[in-house]
């Protein structure tokens, strides 16, 4: 043995080789970058309005999180305290209905349910509350705080068919949770860590077809589940994912920029066939906190960058 390991060693072959170092950022960021820039651009034009508040020296601050009605007015949810959180504004920005102020501490994440329903997270709180599209609220319930660190929780929100509700748990917490349409937990999973199953900062979740797929943000990958929590697989060269949703055809959209990138970063709305990992368009915004896409193929979201502002993307003539 000592004769083969002598041999070995001077045939320059290491018996414990070591696995190659993972690339760094800026080399992520280059395969990124290359991706986008091999991949067809969207026919989609950036058209925005402002938000109309009652008083010219009041913005909506950062909004955090919009949402597209059918008849082109829109929900979006802010982070101003001295409005109300929730805002339903027509095409040019005015206020049609609003409420929620003193429900919030960090607003997060605003969505529909299937029956369209309106739902909200709260990342300080980590409460989720459903209201009426009128602003009456049905329900409330907490995801529950982390046991060690800054009490932060709960960032976004997905449903499937038969009531079923999935939280993404990413701040403090890394877990995805599933509850029932009384607000009852019925199960969770995941942990820190970079392991199938394990998140650094699950941000996003969205779910099509009895697949759940849940931004995984700072570990940079989508990871995918079955809707009893089983792992699927993952993708990981889309970058940092903040946001995920789904849109008309079954197709998957992300917001997503490089790896480590400031939150105020722009970055690109990407739209994914599922079943093949395909880029099928892509568009740069600066909003990529949140999106919502509509049944035409309509992209909404807000942006710290400009924050009284809400952006649709709709197709150019």
């Amino acid at each position: 043995m000592p004769c083969r390991i002598a041999l070995l060693s001077l045939l320059g072959i290491s018996l414990f080789a070591q696995a190659p170092p993972p690339p760094s950022t800026e080399e992520q960021a280059a395969k990124l970058h290359q991706l986008i820039n091999d991949s067809p651009r969207l026919n989609l034009e950036e058209t925005a309005f402002k938000v109309q508040v009652p008083s010219p020296e009041t913005v909506t601050d950062y909004i955090s999180s919009a949402i597209a009605n059918a008849d082109g007015t829109t929900y979006i949810l802010h982070r101003n305290p001295r409005l109300d959180p929730v805002l339903l504004l027509d095409g040019q920005g005015h206020v049609l209905k609003s409420w929620g102020k003193g429900l919030f501490v960090r607003p997060h994440s605003i969505r529909r349910d299937p029956e369209g329903n309106i739902w909200t997270v709260d990342s300080r709180s980590s409460a989720v509350t459903k209201f009426t599209p009128d602003g009456e609220q049905l329900l409330q319930f907490k995801v529950g705080l982390p046991t060690e660190g800054r009490p932060r929780g709960a960032a976004d929100i997905t449903f499937a068919a038969g009531g079923r509700i999935f939280v993404a748990d990413g701040y403090g917490n890394a877990r995805v949770l599933e509850y029932n349409a009384q607000g009852e937990k019925v199960r969770e999973w995941g942990s820190h860590g970079i392991k199938p199953g394990q998140f650094n900062l699950v941000h996003g979740i969205a779910a099509r077809e009895g697949v759940l797929y849940v931004a995984d943000r700072k570990n940079g990958r989508i990871q995918r589940f079955d809707l009893d929590g089983r792992y699927l697989g993952e993708w990981d060269r889309f970058g940092e994912t903040l946001a995920i949703s789904t849109g008309p055809n079954g197709y998957i959209w992300l917001g997503t920029q490089p790896r480590n990138a400031p939150d105020d970063a722009g970055g690109w709305i990407v739209k994914v066939d599922p079943e093949t990992e395909e880029i099928l368009g892509y568009f740069e915004t600066p909003g990529i906190h949140s999106l919502d896409i509509t049944q035409t193929g309509e992209v909404v979201t807000g942006s710290r960058l400009r924050p009284d502002e809400v952006f649709w993307f709709r197709p150019t003539p």
